[in-house]
């Protein structure tokens, strides 16, 4: 049994999966499912999922974690990949990385100076109503790069998502069987 904790003020959040946008109220009894990333996931009294970014964590009773400072930082590649894998769909516990959900990741010099990056990212499920959060997060992630001025993130289907692209570390920690096949664990439907 989870804790639960009493909103301590109106708080925005997204519900999940629909992704639509949501205030949930002062008072409102949530239990957090989890936090990576960003943003926290929790189960409201009203019976639905949702997805509260960290800057109010201060709404749950909790401090809102430092993020980790990027400006004095050298621009690498492996930068790059690392704050991608900071990102993480609200329902699975695993980066959008070892979801196998990167499927490009292109670095170019702009002319002007500085870098652009070029993202095609998937889903586990096409109809996924947190497609544009998760769109949004990788293009937040990213923008804080040193040296990163633009920042184009495309979602694509083609070739269609499969637990087979996911890393060996995120089948384990799903639940997957690695000698028998990639039979999901529980509550991993989509």
């Amino acid at each position: 049994m989870r804790e639960l904790i009493i909103l301590n003020r109106d708080c925005d959040a997204i519900e999940i999966p629909s992704g639509t946008k949501r205030v949930l109220p002062h008072l409102t009894k949530v239990s957090i499912s989890q936090f990576l990333g960003s943003s926290y996931t929790v189960i409201a009294d009203m019976g639905y999922m949702c997805r509260i970014d960290a800057k109010d964590a201060d709404a749950l009773g909790l401090t809102p974690p430092e993020e980790k400072e990027l400006a004095s930082q050298v621009f690498s590649e492996q930068m790059v990949w690392d704050e991608l894998k900071t990102v993480f769909d609200p329902e699975i516990p695993v980066n959008i990385v070892d979801l196998g959900l990167i499927y490009a990741c292109e670095i170019m010099p702009l002319d002007q100076g500085g870098k652009k990056i070029d993202v095609k990212m998937s889903l586990t499920a096409p109809g996924c109503g947190m497609a544009s959060v998760l769109k949004a997060d990788v293009e937040t992630k990213l923008a804080r790069i040193p040296e990163v001025k633009e920042v184009a993130v495309e979602v694509v289907f083609e070739p269609p998502w499969n637990a087979g692209r996911m890393s060996e570390a995120a089948k384990l920690q799903l639940g997957f069987d690695l000698d028998y096949g990639t039979t999901p664990a529980a509550g991993m439907s989509r």
